[in-house]
């Protein structure tokens, strides 16, 4: 966006560029980016691959093809790489060179017989690099392409065992996989014509095993590794149910030639006393060693990760848990969503959320140099990449994100925490938005027991401190999760706020960035500690913000924080609000046994729910809903396998049935986001339209933007022949 939007509206947040993180080539010059943009004139989308030039921080266009994706570079000049999906299902792998931006030459240097992605690369020789991609494996380990698939003539799925369905998708036969090859410069035989890269046959890597990687459905780049010594990845222990266990391994494969001419069985690597889930896996820059993340504990996906050090992966069954601690804790009170390399492989980057930020943190990568905690490298925003800013330098190229800006990229040099130099915002900090850093505060106030409850404060740009403001009060979903100081396009606060909010985002007891114990304390506890840390937090507000008007309060959340909506609705604050807002929410904590991944209730609720009945029963929103009575809008999506449908349909029909003002909204197409840019404005505009009637502000659309509502008839003349 080069032009400052007079006000930050929906239409602004979903029409606005989506950068992904940045690549730095070699030398530190420039840095490969993709961009999506989605065009409400137009109705159309449209992505770019772009290189910025990291001195003058001008970006060049690369290729506009909608059809390519995963930009990287191959090796230390200026080559790069992109995949270009097919109509027919196929993959071809694109190569360009970058040395001249004005005069951008690409071909293609092969084709790949089905749709993959996630693609990495690793130097083998000057010559020669090995390629690793994701695709779908049929059961007898070939890359599944659809488009060639024989074509069922009836739909029933029979099953024997969980998963039946997953996220959004109903179990198939197909399962992912690590594909490998080998990218050769080949000599041109022909007279001025350059040396061209051509791409090998793919190797199923994972063929025969009976193990799945990336593990579904969100699993990317972030759970495989490709080095010239072999490829490292992270799966569920195949010997487990994934509906029920969390419990994963990291796996190593060391392969030479990478020609597919024989790939060893994978090496399953088990840590003693950790059997929980695995990610980031990553071998150091000489190929010697690796580092990943593990969780101690079987079925919870929000345990501690632990950072689990082979020094060795000539011998890769021995391991060190860094930063472990006697009292089989740890002696760091964060949990590190993903670890990096160092160039020189002495040091190890870790990003883990702490006090609703995500940071950087550096440590020694040999075990005997570690001398006490992480060292904090940054302070504000939500970091979402790090990269080597070259391969010559200890700077670090880094990719975030704020509240007010949707992606920044800065260079830092360990040495000097703190000091970030920007090289590029998306949004000139928020400027084209029409949104600045003033309008973003915290607070902390008194929780439920002997701790304080921290939540960001978003204000209006044209805020005034005489006046006072309508209350938007957010729960974030997870439980276990966080409102942080980074972007969104589906929970913005910046958008409330600019209808003219006050918006208040707490994270009460479950959150996590305050400390594993603060996480853990959730259990058993859903509409416990958090349901009272969240009233005292509007108590604080009522009593100590005199810019907010709490008589005026609305209330919204999504998943877990939809949860709560219905669990406030049932309680006594939940009388406190005008108007309330349930996305995707549990209304009977029984029916979450139709739920996907099951381990997630079982661990929350304490157990079976033919085991603890009583504790399933204590905390379901449906047994307070003789209570409901605040105006209440529910939304539910029918693609939503992990909280089914039926949930937004019992809330809406008790409502209705008890004759409070309500109102439902649901997308046949949408799964638990809404991920489409016109399903995502309509969303916004029902939403904006529906608190706003209640809290005395003007609609954000009139008519509900024009969109369809659905009335009853209610006289039988109305009724046409």
């Amino acid at each position: 966006m080069t032009v400052r939007a007079s006000k930050f509206t929906p239409e602004v947040l979903l029409s606005a560029p989506r950068r992904s993180s940045g690549k730095p080539n070699a030398r530190g010059t420039l840095a490969l980016f993709s961009v999506t943009t989605y065009s409400f004139e137009s109705h159309s989308r449209k992505s770019e691959i772009r290189v910025l030039d990291i001195a003058s921080s001008q970006s060049h266009l690369v290729t506009d093809d909608e059809k390519a994706s995963d930009p990287n570079w191959i090796g230390d000049g200026n080559d790069v790489v992109w995949l270009k999906s097919g109509s027919d299902g196929k993959t071809t792998l694109v190569v360009a060179n970058l040395s001249d931006t004005s005069k951008i030459h690409s071909y293609s240097a092969g084709v790949i017989d089905g749709p993959v992605s996630n693609i990495k690369l690793a130097k083998i020789s000057d010559d020669a690099f090995a390629v690793a991609v994701v695709g779908q494996a049929t059961p007898d380990g070939a890359l599944y392409n659809p488009e060639k698939a024989p074509k069922q003539q009836s739909t029933g799925k029979v099953y024997t065992s969980l998963f039946v369905r997953h996220w959004d998708y109903y179990l198939s036969p197909q399962r992912n996989s690590i594909f490998y090859g080998r990218l050769t410069l080949e000599p041109s035989h022909v007279t001025n014509s350059s040396d061209k890269y051509t791409l090998s046959k793919l190797t199923n890597s994972l063929k025969g095993t009976g193990i799945e990687s990336p593990i579904p459905p969100f699993g990317g780049t972030d759970h495989f590794d490709l080095s010239s010594s072999g490829i490292a990845f992270v799966a569920k222990d195949p010997d487990e149910n994934p509906a029920t266990n969390t419990k994963a391994h990291f796996y190593f494969i060391p392969i030479k030639t990478f020609t597919g001419l024989s790939t060893p069985e994978p090496i399953k690597v088990v840590v003693d006393g950790l059997e929980g889930a695995c990610t980031s896996p990553v071998i150091s820059p000489d190929g010697t060693k690796a580092v990943f993340l593990q969780m101690k504990k079987n079925g919870y996906e929000s345990d501690k990760n632990r950072v689990i050090l082979i020094p060795d992966l000539t011998n890769p069954f021995q391991t060190v848990e860094l930063l472990a601690s006697e009292n089989g804790k740890g002696a760091w009170d964060s949990s590190p969503s993903s670890v990096s390399w160092s160039n020189d492989g002495n040091t190890l980057y870790l990003v883990a959320e702490a006090t609703g930020r995500g940071i950087l943190f550096s440590l020694p990568s040999n075990p005997a140099d570690i001398k006490g905690l992480p060292k904090k490298l940054t302070t504000t925003g939500t970091v979402s990449d790090i990269a080597a800013a070259s391969k010559s330098s200890n700077e670090l190229f880094i990719s975030s994100t704020s509240l007010v800006d949707n992606s920044y990229y800065s260079i830092l040099d360990p040495a000097k925490p703190g000091e970030l130099k920007l090289i590029s915002s998306s949004s000139k900090g928020g400027k084209t938005f029409g949104l600045s850093q003033d309008q973003v505060s915290d607070i902390w106030f008194p929780g439920a027991g002997d701790y304080k409850v921290h939540a960001w404060v978003v204000k209006p740009s044209n805020f005034d401190s005489s006046k006072k403001y309508p209350l938007a009060y957010l729960i974030h979903g997870g439980p276990q999760g966080a409102w942080a100081e980074s972007w969104s396009t589906r929970w913005n606060p910046a958008v409330f706020a600019e209808q003219g909010y006050v918006v208040i985002t707490p994270n009460p007891t479950g959150s996590t960035s305050y400390g594993q114990d603060f996480v853990d304390a959730i259990q058993e506890e859903w509409g416990g500690r958090p349901y009272t840390d969240i009233v005292k937090g509007f108590e604080y507000i009522r009593d100590n913000l005199s810019y907010v008007d709490t008589d005026r309060a609305v209330a919204l959340g999504a998943s877990y924080g939809g949860y709560m909506m219905n669990w406030i609705q049932g309680n006594p604050l939940g009388r406190k609000f005008k108007a309330l807002v349930t996305h995707d929410g549990v209304f009977s904590m029984a029916n979450q046994i139709s739920s996907d991944e099951l381990y997630f209730p079982f661990h929350d609720l304490g157990g079976t729910l033919w085991d603890k009945r009583a504790q399933w029963e204590r905390w379901d929103p449906s047994r307070l809903s003789g209570n409901w009575e605040t105006p209440h809008l529910i939304i539910h999506n029918e693609l939503d396998y992990r909280l089914p449908v039926s949930e937004g349909l019992a809330a809406f029909n008790v409502l209705q049935k008890r004759g409070v003002p309500s109102m439902y909204l649901t997308f046949p197409d949408e799964n638990h986001w809404v991920l489409k840019p016109e399903n995502s404005l309509q969303w916004h505009t029902v939403v904006l339209n529906w608190i706003n009637k209640f809290a005395g502000l003007p609609p954000y659309k009139e008519n509900n933007g024009g969109y369809e509502v659905n009335e009853p008839i209610k006289k039988m003349q109305d009724l046409k022949v």
